[in-house]
C-alpha cells in the first residue's frame, strides 16, 4: 500500500473544477500548488532548505530572509512572459503571481554572509551555518542565479 501525502485543499480544488464547468468565469479558490514545497534538514554544521520554485526568471524576483536567526522566509513573484490570453485558455494549472512562505528552522543559524543560496532548474537551495552564539536580527540573503 502506498502512502499519499495529505493535501488540505484537494476538496476545494475539486469543487473549483466542478464550478468551472458551469460558470464561464474562474472562481478563485486556494489551490494546493499555492504552497511552496520545501525540504529542510540539518547536518553537523549547517541547516539546508531545498525549495521547488519553478518559473522564477530573475534574481530580483526572489527574496530570502532569516529572521531572529531561526525563521526562514522566502518570497517572490513568478511572471510568465508570452502567455496566452485568458479568453483562449483552456486550462491553467501553472502558478503565476506572488508567493511567500516562512518556516521555523530546527536550530538557530547564522545569517547573511554565512548563508548561501543557489537557484538552478527551478530548485532553490539555501545552506545556512548553525549559529553557536545567538544574535537576534533580520538579514537578507543574496541568490546565486544560474
Amino acid at each position: 500500500m502506498s502512502l499519499i501525502p495529505y493535501e488540505s485543499f484537494r476538496k476545494l480544488d475539486n469543487m473549483r473544477k466542478e464550478l468551472n464547468r458551469f460558470f464561464p468565469f474562474d472562481i478563485d479558490f486556494p489551490q494546493n500548488n499555492d504552497v511552496l514545497k520545501m525540504d529542510v534538514y540539518e547536518t553537523d554544521n549547517e541547516v539546508v532548505a531545498t525549495v521547488d520554485i519553478p518559473g522564477v526568471e530573475k534574481k530580483e524576483d526572489l527574496t530570502i530572509k532569516i529572521e531572529n536567526n531561526n525563521v526562514l522566509s522566502i518570497s517572490g513573484i513568478i511572471n510568465r512572459a508570452n502567455e496566452v490570453k485568458n479568453d483562449h485558455m483552456y486550462t491553467q494549472e501553472r502558478f503565476t503571481g506572488r508567493f511567500e512562505r516562512s518556516i521555523r528552522l530546527p536550530t538557530p543559524v547564522a545569517a547573511e554572509k554565512e548563508a548561501k543560496a543557489t537557484y538552478k532548474n527551478g530548485v532553490l537551495e539555501i545552506r545556512m551555518l548553525k549559529l553557536h552564539d545567538q544574535e537576534n536580527d533580520q538579514k537578507q540573503i543574496g541568490v546565486e542565479f544560474h
